[in-house]
């Protein structure tokens, strides 16, 4: 990958990731490879917007400068809390986190702002425009992903809130509007360093890295101290050198469960040590584009495109369940095994294939063990015959869980049973993608699909051992 990796964060003007009707462009798929090969490598892109809109982008940042500036030295005690993940789809307007320095104006369509005092206050100007912006952006961003991954057109839209927001629809999206040790603001009193030495010590904020739970999210600050861990597991600056109309892009844990784990979420801070003498502190627009708090994550859409799925992915999760309970990063993802799978390269006709399965079907490679080399013949037959029947049929192919399944079976009018009729799937062999049959199960699916095919003809043993397990090799 090292050699035909990009060389820093790819750049991706929005207007070239922009869908139409008919074949995709040239400049489209180029666009689209570039911005997941970006996010492959630095889990992080920079989105490119036009000019016009480039000049409401700095408004809202000059806006956001005043507005902290003239807030209180300290908020009172009702302003002052952390990010409570019960209140993650209810947050809007001011509140402040002495902790990390932060304050924060969250602009939410639908909920009007609740407002300590009675008098009318100053807010941030532009944000309607900057949502509506921003929130467009994200939209384009995740289809192109979609693309990218074999999707049909617009797969998340069910987990999404309608455009425009229907009567009395509160938005789960939110728009925050950031600002990071101004001087004047007193939570600088838990960072005063007496040397330079101890500015180092606290570079960062408080938490040493953090993930947001959105599907995207887009950043745009005044000042460069964005962190973004790569997939080497090294810091890299992604803020530092942003034109005018440049944000930056980067996938969350929402994301990260809707796709099976073949997007992985970034991992990101921020630096603070460098703002010392700065008067109005590092601002920042941030635009988490956010599921839908009474609908579920699931990785159907994955397995409709035929890409396999793990079995922690296999069941469908609230969005509310998921918003709430906490997430450790080092259990969620190994990223120098996983970067492969969003590894993709457009080949000469256009179309998305990962480069992880050449390399598999690479016949100058080793010799792979049967079991392995069973469910890639799976799932290549599964593509190029199966998939093709249910598309003359037209029909969707959904999978069903392989637990359930086992009783679908034995059943006539079970929920499966229409389609595999439909598209002859054979007796005995649960309805679920091939990629989690057991290996018998796999054989019987292929000789059934692909005329010709045998176990003793690929030399594998009929005791194959169940997915997971170790399977030897036959003796010469």
């Amino acid at each position: 990958m090292a050699g035909s990796g990009l060389p820093s964060l790819g750049r991706v003007k929005l207007t070239d990731l922009a869908p139409a009707e008919g074949l995709p462009s040239d400049s489209y798929k180029l666009s689209v490879s570039t911005l997941t090969q970006s996010l492959a490598q630095y889990s992080a892109a920079i989105i490119q917007f036009p000019m016009s809109d480039g000049a409401l982008l700095r408004a809202s940042l000059d806006s956001a400068r005043l507005y902290f500036q003239q807030k209180a030295s300290y908020p009172s005690a009702d302003m002052i809390h952390s990010n409570d993940p019960h209140d993650w789809c209810k947050t809007s307007g001011y509140y402040a986190d002495p902790q990390l320095w932060q304050e924060t104006y969250d602009y939410r369509p639908g909920l009007t702002p609740s407002e300590a005092n009675s008098t009318m206050e100053f807010t941030p100007a532009g944000l309607p425009d900057i949502f509506s912006l921003l929130g467009k952006a994200a939209r384009d961003i995740l289809d192109a992903i979609s693309f990218y991954l074999n999707l049909r057109s617009s797969p998340f839209s069910e987990i999404l809130n309608n455009v425009p927001l229907r009567t009395q629809e509160i938005s789960s999206s939110v728009l925050s509007v950031c600002c990071h040790a101004r001087s004047s603001f007193q939570g600088a009193q838990h960072h005063n360093f007496a040397t330079q030495e101890d500015a180092q010590l606290v570079m960062f904020s408080d938490h040493e890295h953090q993930v947001d739970k959105s599907l995207i999210s887009l950043v745009k600050s005044d000042k460069a101290g964005l962190h973004i861990k790569d997939f080497q597991g090294r810091w890299v600056l992604v803020d530092g050198d942003l034109g005018p109309q440049e944000a930056i892009v980067y996938p969350g844990l929402a994301l990260y469960q809707a796709t099976a784990g073949y997007v992985n979420p970034a991992l990101h801070r921020t630096e603070i040590g460098n703002l010392q003498n700065n008067f109005f502190g590092r601002c920042s627009l941030a635009f988490k584009l956010m599921p839908k708090s009474m609908t579920s994550l699931s990785s159907s859409e994955m397995r409709a495109a035929g890409h396999g799925v793990e079995a922690q992915f296999q069941l469908p999760v609230p969005v509310d369940d998921f918003m709430q309970r906490s997430h450790p990063t080092d259990q969620l993802f190994n990223r120098q095994n996983n970067v492969q799978s969003f590894n993709f390269n457009a080949t000469q006709d256009g179309s998305m294939k990962p480069l992880i399965r050449r390399r598999k079907n690479d016949s100058r490679t080793k010799p792979l063990p049967p079991s392995k080399r069973l469910r890639l013949d799976a799932q290549r037959v599964l593509k190029e015959r199966v998939q093709d029947i249910a598309d003359k049929k037209g029909l969707k192919l959904r999978f069903c869980n392989l637990k359930e399944c086992e009783n679908h079976i034995l059943s006539l009018d079970s929920p499966c049973a229409s389609i595999r009729m439909e598209i002859g799937w054979p007796p005995g062999v649960p309805f679920v993608h091939p990629h989690d049959l057991p290996n018998k199960a796999k054989i019987g699916f292929l000789e059934a699909y692909e005329p010709g095919w045998t176990a003793t003809h690929h030399d594998m043993e009929l005791s194959l051992t169940e997915p997971g397990q170790a399977s030897q090799p036959p003796s010469n």
